[in-house]
């Protein structure tokens, strides 16, 4: 789970702003993204992902019941990645992580894309709860979810190895039943028209 969120006091106007499905034609992007030194420093997995490793992977995303994979654009241009991983429809939850993959994203885009992936989780994606991950060395991108209106679920202490040394993670989930009620707010703290 990375945030590089760009936020600023402009307000953006929704119509310029979206989440729709991950394609085929859009694997050379994510895998360039998923590879950039500022997004590897923030995931648990951080060697680069060679051309065959990426296939794979993208291959079974395509169909993997289990996830819904989404690009976050920008008047029509691909600037961001969501996943929704382990989705649970029995429990109504999953794990969600997500990162703006051109350094050069508009102010805003991080809580846009943020806010429309709560969109897309709590509407067409019928899920309760959404789970995340995040080192807690990650500061910016815990304060970014606790805006969003995750809260602390726990502390998982020196459990997983990242640059030769045992971090801590914590864990966040946000709540699907509030969303309608926080939702008006939330969307018009970043958004004109929602």
């Amino acid at each position: 789970m990375t945030a590089t969120d760009r936020t600023s006091t402009t307000v953006l106007a929704f119509a310029d702003h979206r989440l729709r499905p991950m394609q085929a034609a859009d694997s050379g992007r994510i895998l360039a993204w998923r590879n950039a030194d500022r997004i590897r420093a923030r995931m648990f997995s951080d060697h680069v992902i060679g051309e065959a490793e990426h296939a794979r992977w993208f291959t079974a995303a395509l169909c993997d019941p289990t996830a819904a994979y989404r690009l976050y654009e920008h008047k029509g241009r691909p600037i961001g990645f969501v996943s929704f991983t382990g989705i649970d429809r029995h429990n109504r939850r999953c794990a969600w992580g997500f990162y703006l993959g051109d350094e050069d994203a508009p102010p805003g885009s991080g809580s846009a894309m943020g806010l429309l992936a709560l969109d897309d989780a709590f509407g067409p994606l019928s899920m309760g709860k959404l789970c995340c991950e995040v080192f807690a060395f990650n500061g910016p991108a815990i304060r970014f979810l606790k805006r969003l209106g995750f809260c602390e679920e726990g502390r998982l202490v020196r459990h997983a190895l990242k640059d030769g040394a045992l971090q801590d993670v914590v864990l966040l989930a946000r709540f699907g039943d509030p969303w309608p009620e926080d939702r008006p707010a939330l969307m018009s703290s970043v958004f004109q028209e929602a």
